[in-house]
């Protein structure tokens, strides 16, 4: 083989690894982003769908302590985020979502709660700071008092409100 055409091929194969080295890491790189975002998009899904059902939940929460469930399509907005819950989240996550609205249509059937009894808990409660506490406190607090009692109830439904389980 003459010297040219051994250097000349050198050069070309060179240039062609060089070159699809380059694409590849692209290709690599660019693969790695879209995953990152796509998990980054998940996560602020996942986030902006806790949140709602934490605010509808609370809302409810403490609209069941005060009235009965005089229409049943109070609790669809409730149903309706469980089942976007359903959908996108873990077992552990959706039994936890589960529980907070059995426990709330379960206090719309109980009986209703003076405002003077809902301002008597909610003072005894401020001592509480962080959700961690709450569920350190919520299982104590449902052991203190009477089954059954206006504080128990009042308790149970913070707790479950609360949803500090979702992680």
């Amino acid at each position: 083989m003459d010297a040219t055409l051994v250097g000349g091929m050198t050069g070309v194969l060179g240039a062609l690894v060089g070159g699809s080295a380059t694409i590849a890491a692209a290709w690599i790189t660019q693969r790695t982003s879209s995953r990152r975002e796509l998990v980054r998009m998940e996560l602020q899904k996942r986030e902006t769908l806790y949140g709602e059902f934490i605010n509808e939940c609370s809302r409810l929460a403490i609209d069941a302590l005060a009235h009965g469930l005089d229409k049943p399509e109070t609790m669809l907005s409730a149903y309706a985020l469980l089942n976007r819950i359903r959908l996108s989240s873990s077992d552990a996550v959706l039994a936890q979502a589960e529980n907070v609205v059995r426990r709330i249509a379960e206090q719309y059937f109980s009986p209703n709660i003076s405002l003077e009894e809902i301002g008597a808990v909610t003072r005894s409660l401020r001592r509480i700071r962080s959700s961690r506490s709450v569920r350190r406190a919520a299982p104590n607090l449902n052991r203190s008092a009477p089954q059954g009692s206006v504080s128990s109830r009042i308790s149970a439904v913070f707790a479950a409100s609360s949803c500090a389980s979702f992680q």
